[in-house]
């Protein structure tokens, strides 16, 4: 599965034009054996660094960045591979969705 598509690549840089307090998670990818989840506002492609909500799931999510090199080859058990959440959208701001998993312990979308 292709993590970044040219769609969702268009869609991070219309986002990163907005101020930051009005970005909205334009993606969420998850490791299907468990219960880490990202949903990625921002995508700096000469740095192959993403930003957004992560949460490994130990109840502490947060906001930061993510190595989109890294996530790419990310492996679980029996080889399975970080997934994009293809069904996924949301009309909530990252700091909207941040505070919401902060108080749940871990993001719920």
């Amino acid at each position: 599965m292709q993590l970044l598509t040219k769609q969702i690549r268009k869609d991070l840089d219309r986002n990163m034009k907005l101020p930051a307090k009005d970005r909205k998670p334009v993606v969420k990818f998850f490791a299907p054996w468990g219960s880490a989840t990202w949903l990625i506002s921002e995508f700096y492609p000469e740095r192959q660094e993403m930003f957004g909500l992560c949460d490994m799931g130990f109840g502490s999510p947060e906001i930061g960045s993510v190595s989109f090199s890294e996530l790419q080859i990310i492996r679980g058990p029996m080889g399975l591979m970080i997934e994009r959440d293809m069904g996924w959208s949301t009309d909530k701001t990252l700091a909207q969705l941040a505070d919401e998993a902060r108080k749940d312990g871990s993001i719920a979308a």
